[in-house]
């Protein structure tokens, strides 16, 4: 069985979206998209004026948002009538499909505010289907945790500990991890997937080989093995993430992910003549 290991490591970007929320983004510079991921933000701080603006209401359309809360609260509104508040540890997975209108406010006037936003295409077949929502509050999120390490299980399945989001397209794996200095983390992973880490803090190593020092928000792109094993040189903490490439051409145009131009334009023309939300 071959080990996993590292393929390159990202330093991100240091960047700003919304009414400026300031935000490190690894995805969706270099690499452009690592199919299914589009993007990929850790947002936050511990200034107010960094994050106060949030993000006002903006579209929408072929792409899935996962927004996962690890410090501080946000009010979320859409074009569907939905309303509700994100707290630390809960996470938003929003299939966006033929389009939707939100925004995602902080709930909050000082303090830290924290967490990421994933971005997973949607295949062409989905690309049009009806929004859907799915909220994961932290309390009922399962848990495998030992005296090594804590996984909290978003989606896949670590030992017993099994997330909620099943029946995917892409069988996406969504952990998060805290691992204990001098600890590993071994984990069997699908050769059929393209896999990531995002280090959140800490230092870590990974696989055999050796390997540029890993400190601190950085993002790993790791290699198709299935073998993963990640050791702690201090306390750290990381997302492992894992999906199945769809394998389609994509079309990009701001907050649209579609497969041609043409529907590109299609969108963007919805948008504006009031036609958008289905």
């Amino acid at each position: 069985m071959k080990n996993t290991e590292v393929e390159k490591i990202i330093k991100p970007i240091l960047s700003s979206d919304g009414a400026g929320v300031k935000l490190k983004r690894s995805i969706g510079v270099e690499p452009n998209y690592y199919d299914p991921f589009l993007m990929l933000d850790e947002f936050g701080s511990e200034d107010k004026e960094d994050y106060i603006g949030g993000f006002p209401p903006h579209p929408h359309r072929g792409i899935e948002t996962v927004t996962y809360m690890l410090h501080g609260e946000f009010e979320h509104e859409d074009s569907t009538g939905g309303k509700g508040k994100m707290k630390a540890g809960d996470v938003q997975w929003m299939k966006t499909g033929s389009g939707i209108i939100h925004s995602e406010m902080p709930a909050m006037s000082e303090g830290k505010l924290q967490g990421f936003q994933l971005w997973i295409n949607m295949p062409a077949k989905l690309k049009m289907s009806k929004p859907e929502y799915i909220y994961i509050d932290s309390e009922e999120m399962h848990t495998h945790k030992d005296n090594d390490k804590t996984v909290k299980t978003i989606a896949g399945k670590f030992e017993k500990a099994e997330g909620p989001i099943k029946g995917h397209n892409v069988e996406p794996i969504y952990f998060d991890i805290e691992l204990k200095k001098d600890k590993e983390f071994i984990f069997d992973l699908p050769n059929t997937h393209n896999s990531l880490i995002y280090l959140v803090s800490g230092e870590i190593k990974i696989g055999e080989k050796k390997h540029d020092k890993i400190i601190n928000s950085n993002l790993i792109l790791l290699s198709r093995d299935k073998n993963l094993k990640v050791k702690s040189i201090s306390n750290s903490k990381f997302l492992l993430i894992s999906g199945k490439p769809i394998n389609e051409q994509i079309a990009r145009g701001g907050p649209f992910v579609m497969n041609t131009k043409s529907e590109i334009l299609q969108a963007v023309n919805d948008y504006h003549n009031g036609t958008f939300v289905k």
